[in-house]
């Protein structure tokens, strides 16, 4: 009996452990999102993907069906990871300046990111090709990103820190002061991002303009 056991245990420990399906799809997301900025989407094939991503072709289909799905996926999860990074960062804060400097810093991080920018050249080059690659990217980025600023203003409201008459328009103009010009430079002005210090400087001074219209008491000493 003792023999039957080792050799059971010995057996067990051989056998690769089953990674979880949302892993997997983690995984496969984030190979999708450096294969479609690098490759664009039309260049983008499943197999390569998978292949990248360490996976079978079989297991990809089964996750992820099609290359759409892929797409929307991927803009989707990152998506994800951005809403719960803002709502970390600026728990850490009482102060609402330096508060919504984290927020709109989280924001840059996201808008302002290399691959980010990658993603929207492939949106402009496809959207006249395919109807729903344009549409996925606004839903699920565009409006996604400013209903999360537009949620955290809320809150800011709701606590008497600030004062606005549409919380969600007031989120779109916020994100397009500090996003808009940069991106606009990059995309088709085909300049470099700016580096983390000027965004931070842009942050700082987008984050007092608009402070200085809907503070609730304004901003002492200024």
């Amino acid at each position: 009996m003792a023999k039957v056991k080792i050799a059971q245990d010995r057996r067990c420990r051989g056998r690769p452990q089953v990674r979880p399906d949302e892993e997997t799809r983690q995984i496969i997301y984030e190979t999708a999102r450096h294969e479609f900025a690098a490759s664009g989407y039309a260049a983008t094939g499943m197999e390569t993907v998978a292949r990248r991503a360490g996976v079978s072709t079989k297991t990809l289909y089964r996750l992820i069906p099609t290359k759409a799905a892929l797409f929307e996926g991927m803009v989707s999860d990152r998506l994800d990871r951005f809403v719960s990074e803002v709502n970390l960062r600026v728990a850490d804060h009482t102060d609402i300046e330096e508060a919504l400097c984290a927020a709109l810093m989280a924001c840059a991080e996201l808008t302002l990111d290399e691959e980010v920018i990658a993603l929207q050249r492939i949106v402009l080059q496809e959207a006249g090709k395919r109807s729903d690659i344009a549409g996925t990217f606004y839903k699920k980025a565009i409006q996604r990103t400013v209903a999360a600023l537009a949620d955290w203003l809320r809150l800011q409201q709701k606590r008497e820190l600030v004062a606005l008459d549409d919380v969600n328009e007031a989120a779109g103009m916020l994100l397009g002061m500090l996003t808009s010009a940069p991106r606009r430079a990059a995309i088709f002005g085909g300049l470099p991002l700016p580096s983390r210090s000027t965004i931070e400087a842009r942050v700082r001074t987008c984050a007092a303009l608009f402070l200085r219209g809907c503070q609730v008491g304004g901003i002492p000493g200024r």
